[in-house]
């Protein structure tokens, strides 16, 4: 999947989110492990590495750094600014200008980096005009600090108003099988090219009925209903680049089944019009 002008991945990438403590906040119970099961994704092929600042706050980033230190240059790290944490998977917005450039300064230092490939406006915040948040990233790119421009929970009004600033690269927002909100973005992101990057689709804790779409269609493939799930998103638009994420290395080696699930047709249209007879899966962040 090309994201930006120079950059590609391959379709299933991987989160940061889950790398911290409960509620996105503090270390995780494991750092080694956490670590470890960033590794694992690299060396199974995972070429895009997400995170944030306010994951810990400042605690993925760091773990992934650590993580990416002998990994090879063509892996791909997004990082987002713009949100502050508050604890238990809360967060403000903050889309000055002054706390974007301090963020993009904070998130260069951990991730030990001269350049972020993929920098995020996590939220845009109501108390700042978008386009004065997108210039301080527009501004950023000139300096050399990031390579492209991306956007997090929008809608298409915002991605519109976003275009008339800079070129916007990726948008990543809550979508999954069962949460199909931002179905008219991802529309757009399909028509223009943007890469879309469904953030926490289904995880492990998803369960569905053996009768269900899913219960059925993943028994068929010999998969979990998380692995089919995850490869729906995958067959959903060819712009869509999922990103799972876990600092359990046994919850990692599951969501790597889906890689290579290939649902048919049939099996996408099926679980796109009966998504509703899935179980849900817990919130989390962006």
């Amino acid at each position: 999947m090309q994201i930006g002008p120079d950059l590609r991945v391959r379709r299933i990438g991987f989160g940061g989110a889950w790398l911290t403590g409960p509620g996105t906040f503090g270390p995780p119970p494991d750092p080694a492990a956490a670590t470890a099961v960033v590794r694992r994704a690299v060396e199974a092929g995972v070429q895009l590495v997400d995170t944030a600042d306010c994951y810990g706050p400042e605690i993925s980033e760091t773990l992934i750094a650590e993580a990416l230190v002998d990994c090879p240059d063509e892996v791909v790290v997004s990082t987002k600014g713009g949100r502050i944490a508050l604890g238990g998977n809360t967060w403000r917005a903050d889309g000055r200008p002054e706390h974007l450039r301090q963020a993009c300064e904070g998130s260069l230092r951990r991730l030990r980096r001269e350049t972020i490939d993929l920098y995020q406006l996590n939220a845009v915040d109501p108390a700042v005009p978008l386009e004065e948040s997108l210039g301080a990233l527009v501004e950023l790119r000139a300096a050399g600090k990031i390579r492209a421009i991306g956007l997090c929970n929008v809608g298409v009004a915002e991605l519109a108003r976003a275009r008339l600033v800079t070129d916007i690269a990726s948008v990543q927002d809550r979508y999954d099988l069962l949460t199909r909100d931002h179905d008219d973005v991802l529309d757009v992101c399909t028509d223009d090219g943007i890469a879309f990057l469904p953030w926490f689709p289904p995880a492990n804790e998803l369960r569905a009925a053996p009768d269900s779409a899913l219960g059925r269609i993943a028994s068929r493939h010999g998969a979990s209903p998380a692995q089919a799930a995850l490869a729906w998103l995958v067959r959903r638009a060819p712009v869509t680049v999922p990103l799972p994420g876990t600092s359990t290395p046994e919850w990692w080696e599951e969501d790597l089944g889906a890689v290579g699930l290939w649902l048919s047709e049939p099996e996408v249209t099926e679980l796109g019009d009966r998504a509703g007879e899935a179980a849900s899966a817990q919130s989390g962040p962006a």
